[in-house]
């Protein structure tokens, strides 16, 4: 019912939105004989504003069509290798003369945790000089029919261990986030298989491992709730209007407004502030903002299953690092992994995966050898500084990149 409300509000007030956007326009055109009033930047701010606040945002493009490489500025093709009906491998293809030798592959692992893959936009485009990028693309389960059936935590595994087979075994998978888990599940088991498929390292980012380490308010959310409460407040169906009416998912706009409870404050300043540098003429920080939230406001929805597995898996039983999660019958052991290269990286002040949280992975591996493990805390850097930004360009993927090519 509260999915139906939602697009029942969105309905409403779509008159008032494009009220809003006609009305910014109006007294920011130049050929507009309103713009030149003297309170035009006051009225175009204030419709601005009363627009983004209140209208739903797609999906982004990632706007990543030329890298350098080499010195040399070359086109990038983006382009889907594999898919499944939850996920697209998208490959970031440079335009490469076939005599060239071949850069380290990656397989970047986007997290499936509310906002899109594009999220890791920065993460890819520092990459892309260097390194072969492929990246999953996750769909919004919204748009899944309801007849490709569910999607489980366990398919993700699943999902992962397709895309490392289908890249091949010289492949360094990096994950970010939520997928931390997921992946070095599937690659537990790969490894308890004996498969040749393993990959020659995983990187992990942020992402909770162990989450008994530095509790964050989104770990005791999760623990100090009941299950079924998940499941009563947090579950709902998709309407008739998308391609998924009928499943059940856990709604992208619950959890925007979950990602906006955690900061409020912060959140209502940025807007003030951008209101003031709209008033002001400041179109640099203006244009810096929309940038931002165009991204941050752009969220999907996740299917129920794999949510609710997430939260008993993960963030209430503990299953990985207490050695008791199976997968498909088999029981996930860290430990059977031996020969791949292994780095944990972690932000000191990051409020989403606490400190030690990814760390964790280090212990739980404890077949692969001192010579191939190492971990990184970077300081002062809280979640998003681990993969976007200054500190992620200057002082991690440095680091990164000559860890791949050591492994």
């Amino acid at each position: 019912m509260l999915y139906h409300l939602h697009e029942l509000k969105k309905a409403f007030f779509s008159p008032l939105l494009s009220f809003s956007d006609i009305g910014s326009s109006l007294f920011t055109n130049p050929a507009s004989p309103f713009a030149y009033s003297p309170l035009s930047r006051s009225f175009a701010a204030g419709y601005e504003l009363v627009n983004r606040l209140g209208k739903s945002y797609s999906k982004p493009a990632w706007g990543l069509d030329t890298t350098t490489v080499d010195e040399k500025i070359v086109a990038v093709q983006t382009e889907t290798t594999t898919q499944t009906p939850f996920c697209h491998l998208i490959h970031f293809r440079r335009d490469l003369p076939l005599s060239r030798p071949k850069d380290p592959c990656i397989l970047l692992v986007a997290p499936l945790s509310g906002h899109h893959a594009t999220l890791l936009r920065d993460t890819v485009r520092t990459l892309l000089p260097k390194h072969d990028v492929h990246v999953t693309d996750w769909v919004d389960a919204r748009l899944v029919p309801i007849s490709e059936g569910a999607f489980h935590l366990d398919d993700y595994v699943h999902t992962i261990q397709g895309f490392i087979r289908h890249l091949g075994p010289n492949v360094h998978v990096m994950s970010v986030c939520q997928p931390t888990v997921p992946v070095l599940a599937a690659i537990s088991l790969m490894a308890s298989a004996k498969d040749p498929a393993l990959p020659k390292s995983m990187v992990m980012m942020g992402g909770p491992i162990d989450t008994r380490e530095s509790p964050t308010q989104v770990n005791r959310l999760a623990e100090n709730k009941p299950f079924e409460w998940f499941e009563e407040k947090l579950i709902h169906i998709v309407p008739n209007n998308h391609p998924g009416a009928g499943r059940h998912v856990y709604p992208g706009f619950l959890q925007h407004a979950g990602f906006i409870a955690m900061n409020p404050d912060r959140h209502l300043k940025s807007h003030y502030d951008f209101y003031l540098d709209l008033l002001q003429g400041d179109d640099d920080d203006a244009e810096a903002h929309r940038r931002f939230y165009n991204e941050y406001n752009a969220v999907l929805d996740m299917p129920a299953e794999f949510y609710l597995d997430t939260i008993k898996v993960v963030f209430q039983n503990h299953d990985l690092p207490k050695g008791t999660w199976v997968v498909g019958g088999q029981t996930v052991k860290p430990s059977d992994i031996s020969n791949v290269a292994l780095f944990t990286i972690e932000g000191e002040l990051d409020d989403i995966s606490g400190e030690g949280q990814t760390k964790a992975a280090q212990a739980l591996c404890s077949g692969i050898p001192k010579s191939l493990k190492q971990h990184f805390t970077a300081p002062s850097c809280g979640h998003y500084g681990i993969f976007s930004g200054r500190r992620w360009r200057e002082d991690i993927y440095p680091k990164i990149a000559a860890f791949i090519r050591r492994a």
